[in-house]
């Protein structure tokens, strides 16, 4: 399994797309197939999934702090679906 992107986070707004207030990070991104039926463990408070439709979509993406928007998009570009 390799990882589709390395993102790096900083402290600072706009060195890169990822943010992160607390710290400096690096850390390694995978696409990686589910199968089955999959729910929130115990500590977990909840578990959404979204269509690669809705996950594409400028709406869901805002909502992301940080840059995740930015990962989610590159993450679907990886495996090949492009909106």
């Amino acid at each position: 399994l390799q990882p589709f992107t390395v993102a790096e986070y900083f402290p600072t707004v706009g060195i890169t797309p990822y943010h992160d207030p607390r710290q400096h990070a690096v850390s390694l991104a995978y696409v990686v197939p589910v199968t089955g039926d999959c729910r929130p463990r115990q500590d977990a408070l909840d578990l959404v999934w979204f269509s690669p439709q809705e996950a594409a979509s400028e709406v869901l993406q805002s909502e992301m702090p940080g840059g995740h928007g930015a990962l989610l998009k590159q993450a679907l570009a990886h495996v090949g679906l492009v909106f």
